[in-house]
């Protein structure tokens, strides 16, 4: 089976929950089933116009209440429906999806439990953390650390409690139940984590190939690199995992008009029986550089002819396009891109550039203003002040 480069483009966002009708008011039912469908929702901490978790959210169904977000994902004070893992970067899954990781959490203790493993060597400081957080109950890192004129020794070194804590968390022995100030709230596993999730037991084949064949879903078509990143594993054994979902008929293998490699086409692979949509998903919206359509800058140039990355690491006077700029979705292609800032004190969203590519529809500007005045709606900013910056800054200007 061949599909061309524009269904390619239409399976990617459709499969991402692009294109759906608006159905009222944001539920927490529907933030949930968003979540599902991404599998993973990735953190970061930039926090110029809002955090990356909160914008796929907002890219898919419009404006909606965060604080129904902070209840799913950030209250330590009710039960886990979502959980904070490695799972791309650090991410969200739902709690659900637990057991699937566990190997990678095994695999993980093994490495600690070797002699001379750092977690090895710093055993005691490890038990005393464990400890602390199933008497006191959940705390942060600074919080497990104290005060450092009150620490205990060499044990209680700041660096060494972080470690120490990271180690616990990448292994499965702790977990994060939220965050505050972006650190992570730690609690143990078993204090959180439903029982029959903790005791269900899936042989790492197995759960790989459910993490596969849940990354295929996710990406509607994508090829070997694109499904290996999707939850970051090796590519050698998720081709592994792709040849016997192939072999099962669980999904196909398929070719893109256009998709090569050195001049040899690539294979892609999506869920068989899969529905080509036959026209492109009506959106216009704006995308974290974490999202999953983007966060793969490659497939996001051989999907888009998109061109991306985040400028917080260059210098400014070498910026091209912006600090954090977001790309810009309209309809099946990404046609620009636009740097915001929300200064919170003043209610204002600030467009500190707005940049196009080389095409886009006739209507754009006009979309490109709607875009922004809902993100400043979403954000409770009362005013828009517009840059002089970029080939698109002007007519954003002269609408808004």
């Amino acid at each position: 089976m061949t599909v061309s480069a524009s269904e390619a483009r239409r399976l990617a966002l459709v499969a991402q929950g692009f294109g759906s009708p608006p159905r009222g008011i944001v539920t927490t039912d529907r933030l949930t089933d968003a979540i599902a469908r991404l599998g993973v929702l990735q953190l970061d901490s930039v926090n110029v116009f809002e955090r990356s978790h909160y914008l796929p959210m907002f890219s898919r169904l419009g404006i909606y209440d965060t604080a129904l977000l902070d209840h799913l994902l950030l209250d330590p004070h009710v039960p886990a429906t979502h959980i904070e893992y490695w799972a791309h970067e650090a991410s969200f899954i739902p709690v659900e999806s637990w057991p699937l990781w566990q190997w990678k959490m095994r695999e993980s203790r093994q490495r600690n439990e070797v002699p001379d493993s750092w977690l090895a060597q710093h055993k005691k400081l490890a038990d005393e953390l464990l400890a602390r957080l199933h008497s006191d109950g959940p705390a942060t890192f600074s919080q497990l650390e104290g005060k450092r004129d009150a620490r205990r020794g060499s044990w209680w070194d700041w660096s060494d409690v972080k470690r120490a804590l990271e180690y616990l968390f990448e292994d499965g022995t702790i977990t994060a139940i939220g965050r505050t100030n972006f650190q992570r709230i730690y609690a143990p596993v078993a204090d959180v984590i439903p029982h029959h999730l903790l005791d269900t037991a899936v042989d790492k084949p197995v759960a790989r190939r459910a993490l596969v064949l849940d990354a295929v879903r996710a990406l509607g078509i994508g090829v070997l690199l694109d499904i290996a990143d999707y939850y970051r594993f090796k590519v050698a054994p998720t081709k592994v995992a792709l040849d016997e979902l192939v072999e099962a008929g669980a999904i196909q293998r398929v070719s893109v008009d256009g998709w090569a490699h050195r001049g040899e086409a690539l294979n892609a692979y999506m869920v068989s029986g899969t529905s080509v949509p036959t026209r492109a998903p009506k959106v216009s919206t704006i995308l974290t550089p974490f999202d999953p359509i983007t966060w793969n800058r490659a497939r996001a140039s051989r999907l888009f002819g998109f061109d991306y990355k985040i400028e917080i690491y260059t210098p400014a006077a070498k910026r091209v396009y912006g600090y954090y700029s977001l790309p810009i979705l309209m309809d099946d292609a990404l046609v620009g891109r636009v740097d915001l800032k929300a200064d919170r004190k003043a209610r204002t969203l600030i467009v500190k550039s707005a940049h196009w590519e080389t095409t886009r529809p006739s209507d754009a500007a006009a979309r490109l203003a709607a875009i922004v005045r809902s993100a400043a709606t979403w954000r409770g900013l009362e005013n828009i002040v517009v840059d002089d910056w970029g080939d698109a800054a002007a007519e954003l200007r002269r609408i808004v």
